[in-house]
């Protein structure tokens, strides 16, 4: 998932994270112009998930909307 990706879709990817791991809070979910990587840093350390994990459950829900 680039960038790009992100930004563009960014209140969906937030409703994955949420639908995905409910024990995230406003706080992590905050995304701060040009650090994803520290946005998915966050999400990884909280939720115990890697990286790619959490791209794929966002992706799942993009493609289910297709």
């Amino acid at each position: 998932m680039n960038t790009l990706e992100i930004k563009g879709n960014w209140n969906e990817a937030k409703g994955a994270a949420i639908k995905n791991w409910s024990m995230l809070t406003p706080d992590d979910l905050l995304y701060v112009k040009g650090e994803h990587n520290e946005w998915f840093g966050r999400i990884e350390k909280r939720i115990g998930e890697t990286r790619e994990a959490i791209e794929n459950a966002i992706k799942d829900v993009f493609s289910s909307r297709s």
